[in-house]
């Protein structure tokens, strides 16, 4: 399987200044994704997490090394990424169809159609909406909706423009824990049908291990790959894995490795183990 995304010794620091001083917020990250795959970036709070979501999108330039996406060189914000974030933000004076669609309005080379095409663009929404269980509410506000449906229709939002690659950062953290495991479940299948690329950043070590093929452990700033878990577990998963001794087995693994870098500047050991895990 071909490589989709190849960071070549990366490092950055957001100002020259900084990087005068040799103060980076990454520093030499190589990894390669193949084409296709889930993975998920976990590590303690300001590790650089959501720093190499930047690079990844091009919205930030490496200060050192490469960045090749799809076979291309990074030199600019990427049009074949979609993203969603802890907050929906949708847009309240708008239908949650109308909402979703909105990328089609903007996008190449959907925006050069929209007029012609609505229809059939309004029908494309509509269908990514039933998909995740918003059959019915196509027509509703976002205010109308819970905290979990306003997130299915964000992440349909990120999917509408059909991206080569989505990139969720902590899309699920604001929700309770039985919402957020039913759209992981919807994530996981949206994935199967349209096999596009996902990068997740999670503070959520069972998230990280139920939805990716690969996690990736980072280290506190400045941020470095310290750890790569595959995950072997068989597809499809079903929430029932989330209880078997294997699953909790690299629940655990992954944890030890969050645990050791905490403990230069936490010497006290933690109460217990959900200010690690979450």
């Amino acid at each position: 399987m071909s490589t989709f995304v190849d960071f070549q010794n990366v490092w950055l620091a957001y100002n020259d200044e900084l990087m005068a001083k040799g103060q980076f917020a990454v520093e030499d990250i190589s990894l390669k994704i193949r084409e296709g795959e889930f993975i998920a970036i976990v590590g303690p709070s300001g590790c650089g997490k959501s720093t190499f979501m930047k690079l990844t999108t091009g919205l930030k330039m490496p200060s050192k090394g490469h960045i090749l996406i799809d076979g291309k060189h990074v030199s600019g914000p990427l049009k074949i990424t979609g993203m969603a974030f802890q907050a929906p933000s949708l847009l309240p004076w708008r239908t949650v169809v109308s909402n979703v669609m909105l990328p089609l309005e903007i996008v190449e080379p959907y925006r050069s159609n929209f007029k012609a095409k609505r229809k059939e663009y309004e029908a494309k929404a509509r269908a990514l909406l039933q998909s995740v269980g918003l059959g019915g509410y196509e027509d509703k506000f976002p205010w109308q909706l819970s905290g979990g449906m306003q997130q299915r229709a964000s992440i349909c939002r990120a999917l509408v423009h059909e991206p080569k690659m989505l990139l969720l950062d902590e899309p699920f953290g604001a929700l309770d824990a039985f919402t957020r495991e039913e759209l992981w479940c919807a994530l996981r299948d949206l994935q199967a049908v349209q096999k596009f690329n996902v990068i997740l950043v999670t503070h959520d070590l069972r998230e990280a291990v139920f939805l990716a093929d690969t996690v990736y452990v980072m280290s506190r700033s400045p941020g470095r790959i310290v750890a790569q878990r595959e995950i072997e577990l068989p597809r499809p998963r079903d929430l029932e894995v989330t209880y078997a001794p294997e699953f909790t087995a690299i629940v655990h693994e992954l944890r030890g490795h969050i645990g050791a870098l905490r403990k230069p500047t936490n010497l006290a050991a933690p109460s217990s183990t959900t200010d690690i895990a979450q």
